[in-house]
């Protein structure tokens, strides 16, 4: 099976004792996560968990409210 490009599978991860994983180094490196950054855990029940950096998802949020606001002006137009 070939992975298409930009999409990544890193392997396994154990959960610790006290619910903790560790993001491996290549999924640190393509995605430039580093200590102190700001991580968002987001679950579906049916798909299960994503973790994404948090500003990542902030401009993805940022461009759908724009994208939004941009369609309802031209509703009112």
């Amino acid at each position: 099976m070939k992975i298409p490009e930009g999409h990544y599978i890193f392997g396994t991860v154990k959960v610790g004792e006290r619910g903790q994983i560790v993001i491996p180094k290549e999924a640190r490196d393509v995605f430039d996560i580093q200590a102190g950054d700001t991580l968002i855990v987001l679950g579906d029940e049916k798909w299960g968990i994503a973790v994404t950096k948090a500003d990542v998802l902030q401009k993805h949020a940022a461009d759908v409210f724009a994208s939004i606001a941009g369609e309802e002006r031209h509703e009112d137009l």
